[in-house]
């Protein structure tokens, strides 16, 4: 085996870490902000080629985890430029049962657990797909931001160079999301 065989070998093997240990965190953000689940594995897979393609030049200035956020970062706004529009994404509604057999298009259903009072599981559910749905309509440069702080806990500095914006210009995407978000779920906090 040659040294440059060798060297491929090591780095298949490292990448292929890389891959297991990322893989459903990626998927999760690209997931949220293309709203597609078949486009957000095509997506997926188009990150970890491009990282594997770009690995020998990864300096190291940033974790690896936010490069890898960077790159789905762009492909997602590349993807969402060449839909030319921003399409809102159905969320399963509780209200429409599923026929006996049917399958979910995404993420299965989740169950609930029967430990708690079903109005209270129902409650938490509905909440949070008025979140979601809330979070789907964002235009795509603060529903990026929400993502990546609300639920993948990134901090502010990851986001800034995941994104490539300055910290300032984080924070105020994420406040006026934030305002955004406040305004569009106030009628359900009424109750309305």
């Amino acid at each position: 085996m040659s040294d440059h065989q060798a060297g491929e070998a090591d780095k298949s093997l490292t990448f292929d870490a890389l891959v297991a240990a990322y893989e459903k965190k990626i998927f999760n953000v690209v997931y949220r902000i293309l709203g597609d689940y078949e486009e957000a594995a095509d997506v997926t897979q188009e990150v970890f080629i491009s990282a594997y393609k770009a690995y020998d030049r990864f300096r190291g200035d940033a974790k690896v985890f936010t490069w890898l956020y960077q790159i789905a970062i762009n492909h997602c706004r590349n993807r969402l430029r060449k839909r030319g529009r921003t399409r809102e994404v159905q969320v399963e509604s509780l209200d429409e049962p599923r026929a006996m057999g049917e399958e979910a298009e995404g993420p299965a259903r989740e169950i609930a657990d029967d430990t708690y009072a079903p109005e209270a599981v129902l409650e938490e559910k509905e909440l949070r797909e008025r979140i979601l749905r809330a979070v789907e309509t964002l235009p795509p440069e603060y529903r990026e931001v929400v993502i990546l702080r609300e639920m993948q806990g990134l901090s502010y500095n990851e986001i800034a160079e995941a994104t490539r914006l300055s910290l300032d210009n984080v924070k105020t995407r994420l406040s006026r999301a934030r305002a955004m978000l406040r305004r569009k779920l106030e009628p359900y906090y009424r109750g309305e």
